[in-house]
């Protein structure tokens, strides 16, 4: 039996050490990650469309964290036939218009706010959608690649 005991010493000890590190090694990957991709979402929402056959909107905050900037190329997402990213502008007589754009840039360390009345995500063909319903948006960033985010459908 001490023979058996001895023998089993050796793998108890490695399982045990795996179990402790594992987690550990988990952790510090998805910090690493988040630093590695440089971009921060924050609150992002939906505002359902105002009619039919009308694209619903969706808002948001885009951080590009350190000094790398970053561009936002494209939006999907499950909940549309397809996903633009507009800016509104006003020409010389007031008049208040939107056109999509293909690159929305980021500053290294700066913010870039998506919000009504500036730039936002059209949601094109958009299913229907209800205050409290969560869609899925798909950015996808020149740099930091595919990022998901949940975004609350809101009312206004």
């Amino acid at each position: 039996m001490p023979s058996l005991r001895r023998s089993l010493r050796k793998p108890v000890s490695l399982l045990a050490l795996v179990l402790v590190v594992a987690p550990l090694a988990a952790c510090v990957s998805v910090s690493s990650t988040l630093e590695t991709i440089g971009i921060t979402i924050t609150d992002p929402w939906v505002r359902p469309p105002t009619g039919p056959d009308r694209p619903a909107a969706a808002y948001l905050t885009i951080e590009a964290i350190g000094d790398r900037a970053d561009a936002l190329l494209a939006v999907s997402s499950p909940a549309a036939a397809r996903c633009e990213v507009h800016e509104t502008t006003m020409d010389s007589s007031g008049m208040a218009g939107m056109h999509p754009i293909e690159r929305l840039e980021i500053p290294a360390g700066g913010t870039v706010k998506l919000e009504p009345g500036g730039y936002h995500i059209m949601l094109m063909e958009a299913q229907e959608l209800t205050v409290g319903d969560t869609v899925e948006l798909r950015l996808e960033f020149d740099k930091a690649g595919t990022v998901v985010v949940q975004a609350e459908v809101r009312g206004g």
